[in-house]
């Protein structure tokens, strides 16, 4: 007090604090504590040999290295994590100089992947930097967003927006800066599996233990820094089961218009991982109760508000939903294209079924139909590649499955994508919106043998002539669709593709269904005969009851 007094005496202003101790007044530090594997209990059996392999190379090199982040939380209560995170006090290019397979990525964050193995089966182990602690008051200010301010960008390590939202953060700091810059107190430990200590600056290892989801600093200023911890709140508090400390949660409904600011892109890649937390439902109820969807998430929008109004609508979804959960609980992938084609199929199919109403040809009116529901809901972000491809062939066989011809059967179990179109087919004869003997009929035909697949077709046969002719079913669009799609020798999978041409064409490693991804599926139909999933072991609305689950 008396050297500022002697100082305003004298004209003197005072120093600017230095930008650690702004940073301070939103984030504490935090105090370093260590505990032993007595102490933590993390089973070595659940750790990742890959890495382990990255710690101890950056360890042998001469660097600090730890599993960080999730991981660690999900390694203290007892899960295996899906994924595992390092970091290191070494830079991008020092750690990439370590390892044969390592790429540098990033702009916002510049981080390494470390990749082991090819094709499907490889693995990446995503590699940090340590950060330092950085106020917004100590950062560079643009006033657009990482596409209208690129040149500006450019060359900048520090970066915010006009609302103080992180642009880039890449400065360089020390491990106790690096914990205070993470967002939650149980996402802020590192476990060095070398010498099994955890190491743990802000009291995460309590908080784990009673199972609390609490903001390290002031929450309203996290939550600018990045709108995403909003999403991640109500993603752990689904997966994990925790509760919400107080002053964590009360800004949250406030501040949910931030994620306005957010690119699209990356709202839809959290929406995805939403969705695949083995607990999607109880997901979306956690998003709905913070007031996280109206306005954010187009495609939860229509998901949701649809299946508030049509109890049969509401029935698919959850059941979809469920199906994912499950494939989730038991380890296997799932396919993000059919979940999505789930989605947002009574919203196409409302728009198909209002467009023949105004007299529009039946195929025409679908394909419409499809690309009024993407430009509605899915834009630019997704609307185009392998991703829309799939969910457009998946919507497009439903007719031709429907209308079941003789000629037709064979060519169509053998499309690349028969097994998304015949999963997606039978969720909804499950809740009666096709009949189930339709969905049982390909399941025996795509599984039969030569000679059963030839006295299946013989029956339909019979049964198709002794039809009256010239009679027809009143709402019989879905076959006139097939007809069209097939009267000029195209299939549906050959007009699906959008930009980068037919989705038959498209690599198989992003798979169209949940069993394709897991390679039950494939470009041939399955020989080995499966049992036949009956409505009477289901959940209320066909659905199975959802399995345990596990994801980071």
């Amino acid at each position: 007090m008396i050297k500022k007094l002697i100082s305003r005496l004298l004209g003197k202003t005072a120093a600017p604090p230095e930008p650690a101790e702004q940073a301070l007044k939103a984030t504490p530090l935090g105090q370093r504590v260590e505990l032993s594997a007595e102490q933590h209990g993390i089973d070595p059996d659940l750790l990742d040999d890959h890495a382990v392999r990255v710690v101890r190379t950056l360890k042998d090199a001469g660097f600090e290295a730890y599993v960080v982040g999730g991981a660690v939380r999900d390694l203290l209560v007892g899960r295996r994590p899906k994924d595992f995170d390092v970091a290191t006090d070494a830079t991008p290019e020092q750690v990439k100089a370590l390892f044969r397979r390592a790429f540098i990525i990033g702009r916002r964050f510049r981080i390494v992947h470390v990749v082991f193995g090819r094709g499907r089966e490889h693995e990446v182990i995503e590699v940090s930097t340590f950060r330092a602690l950085l106020g917004a008051e100590t950062a560079d200010q643009v006033e657009g967003n990482e596409k209208t301010s690129r040149a500006e960008l450019a060359g900048k390590t520090h970066v915010v927006d006009a609302s103080g939202r992180v642009l880039r953060d890449n400065v360089w700091g020390p491990q106790i800066e690096d914990a205070a810059r993470r967002d939650f107190t149980v996402n802020a430990m590192y476990y060095d599996p070398v010498t099994r200590t955890v190491v743990d600056y802000h009291g995460g290892f309590a908080d784990v233990r009673a199972r609390v989801l609490r903001m390290i600093g002031d929450p309203a200023t996290r939550y600018r820094e990045d709108p995403v911890r909003l999403l991640r709140v109500a993603r752990f508090v689904a997966k994990l089961g925790f509760t919400i400390e107080p002053k964590t949660l009360q800004p949250v409904q406030s501040m949910a218009a931030s994620l306005t600011q957010v690119p699209g892109s990356r709202l839809f890649d959290e929406m995805i991982k939403l969705l695949q937390t083995g607990h999607a439902i109880s997901s979306l109820e956690v998003l709905q109760r913070l007031g996280l969807v109206q306005g954010i998430f187009p495609v939860l929008e229509a998901a949701l508000d649809g299946g508030a109004q049509d109890a049969r609508r509401k029935s698919f979804i959850d059941l979809a939903l469920q199906d994912t959960d499950r494939r989730v609980g038991e380890g296997k992938p799932v396919a993000p294209s059919f979940m999505l084609a789930c989605l947002l199929w009574h919203e196409v199919l409302g728009r198909w079924t209002a467009l023949k109403e105004a007299g529009e040809s039946p195929f025409p009116a679908l394909l419409q139909a499809i690309d009024a529901v993407f430009e509605a809901r899915i834009g630019d972000i997704s609307g185009r590649g392998k991703l829309a491809a799939d969910m457009r062939e998946i919507w497009q066989m439903q007719p031709r499955l429907e209308r079941r011809t003789v000629a037709s059967a064979p060519g169509m179990v053998e499309q690349p994508r028969f097994r998304a179109g015949f999963d997606f087919l039978r969720l909804r004869a499950d809740v009666g919106e096709v009949p189930q003997e339709l969905a049982e009929w390909w399941e025996d035909f795509s599984l039969g043998t030569p000679e059963e697949r030839e006295a299946l077709l013989d029956a339909l046969k019979a049964s198709q002539s002794r039809r009256v002719p010239g009679a027809r079913k009143s709402g019989g669009g879905a076959r006139d669709a097939a007809s069209h799609a097939g009267s000029s020798g195209e299939s549906g999978a050959a007009r699906a593709g959008t930009g980068g041409g037919s989705p038959q064409a498209a690599s198989p490693d992003a798979p169209g269904s949940q069993e394709e991804a897991d390679g039950e599926g494939g470009d041939s139909p399955e020989r080995k005969r499966r049992r036949r999933r009956r409505r009477g072991g289901r959940a209320p609305g066909g659905g199975e009851a959802s399995g345990p689950s596990s994801e980071s």
